[in-house]
């Protein structure tokens, strides 16, 4: 991929790249929606990453080019705004220097990447992080990688128009080979714990739809947790966030019938799962691990309402099968991919079986992907 996209470049450009970035998509394996109510999430950087080829100009001018949607864009550092395309990720990184006060000029980029698209692996964080990451080299900035991943949150958030949480550039920034981050979404402070995959795989199957509720409904989810919050401040004032509140705390203050109640009650239950799930790491317990992953997929689905037929089906096709440890949806919600840990001498024969039910199912091939945990963003060339 490296030598295509060199080569690409410099066909292009008539010049050969200053440099190669790679930032990786990433998985998560617990702590759902935790991020934006300053829980904890415990992602890893994978081995599907999108690799990009810079160079400076001696313009303003940000020349594009897309190698997986055969595309070219041309736009002015001077004057930037967001399109409803592939290169607003990638500007809105170059604006966010800009409002920063970062000195940067001019540049050509190719792209390239084999992470997915609309799979909830990230592609559009890695896309921002290996931006965010090579201007910084490219210029000299010597900007601290936190800092970068605050810039690449903040461009998605203005240009992209998504109001994420801090989760996916983290991960794309500071994943580590062979080891999951639990990161504290309220301080930033993170720990490595070692996912060992001498004996199980992680196979994510792609249910292949993305139902248009998904945007408007993760915003609706937050709008919900605000409320909860707002409830539990009416008699708890140092309740922040649902970071803070406990179960008891929610029951005297929410109905229990309302949705909001059921929403924040999720959140809660799973920022503590998070906690607990850690432990079963350090203390090597991996069914542990995968039983606390269908307990999250049964609260997304019952309480925070965000999984789909697909998802569901998916999730119950794997839930009695001893070779599979734990299997939950994964993302924001309503299509997407599951997550599951898989015994690895299973795992064929699952992908086959379960594939074969879904297409029956629903009449729709499944995608898998097999993933490995690799390192974070980094200079491939």
């Amino acid at each position: 991929m490296i030598q295509l996209i060199k080569q690409k470049f410099t066909a292009l450009y008539g010049v050969q790249p200053t440099m190669v970035v790679r930032a990786p998509g990433r998985i998560n394996l617990i702590g759902e929606h935790t991020d934006y109510n300053n829980g904890f999430v415990l992602p890893a950087a994978i081995n599907k990453a999108i690799y990009i080829a810079v160079s400076k100009r001696e313009d303003t001018e940000i020349h594009l080019y897309s190698m997986d949607f055969n595309a070219s864009f041309v736009a002015d550092l001077t004057a930037l705004f967001p399109i409803q395309s592939w290169p607003t990720y990638i500007l809105g990184v170059a604006d966010q220097f800009n409002k920063k006060g970062y000195s940067i000029g001019g540049f050509n980029l190719v792209m390239y990447g084999d992470v997915p698209i609309g799979a909830g692996l990230s592609s559009s964080a890695a896309v921002e992080c290996s931006v965010a990451y090579a201007l910084n080299e490219l210029f000299q900035l010597s900007i601290e990688k936190i800092d970068l991943v605050k810039l690449a949150q903040k461009a998605e958030h203005e240009f992209a128009g998504v109001n994420c949480g801090i989760m996916d550039q983290f991960a794309s920034m500071f994943g580590q080979a062979n080891q999951v981050v639990r990161l504290d979404c309220r301080s930033l402070e993170y720990e490595y714990f070692p996912f060992s995959m001498q004996e199980v795989s992680i196979v994510l199957l792609d249910t292949c739809v993305k139902h248009s509720l998904a945007s408007s409904e993760y915003n609706n989810r937050r709008l919900q947790c605000e409320a909860g919050v707002a409830a539990i401040q009416t008699k708890y004032p140092a309740v922040n966030s649902l970071r803070d509140a406990t179960v008891d705390m929610l029951n005297e203050t929410v109905d229990a019938s309302s949705d909001v109640y059921k929403k924040c009650l999720y959140v809660i239950q799973e920022i503590a799962r998070v906690q607990q799930a850690c432990k079963d790491l350090q203390q090597h317990q991996l069914d542990a691990f995968g039983q606390k992953m269908f307990a999250t997929h049964q609260g997304l689905s019952e309480l925070y309402e965000v999984s789909c037929a697909e998802l569901d089906f998916l999730v119950n096709a794997v839930k009695e099968n001893p070779e599979v440890l734990g299997a939950r949806m994964m993302g924001g919600g309503f299509g997407g991919c599951t997550i599951n840990l898989v015994k690895k001498d299973a795992v064929e024969a699952l992908i086959s079986k379960v594939s074969v039910q879904y297409e029956k199912a629903f009449h729709t091939s499944l995608k898998s992907y097999i993933v490995s945990i690799e390192d974070g963003v980094s200079l491939a060339l």
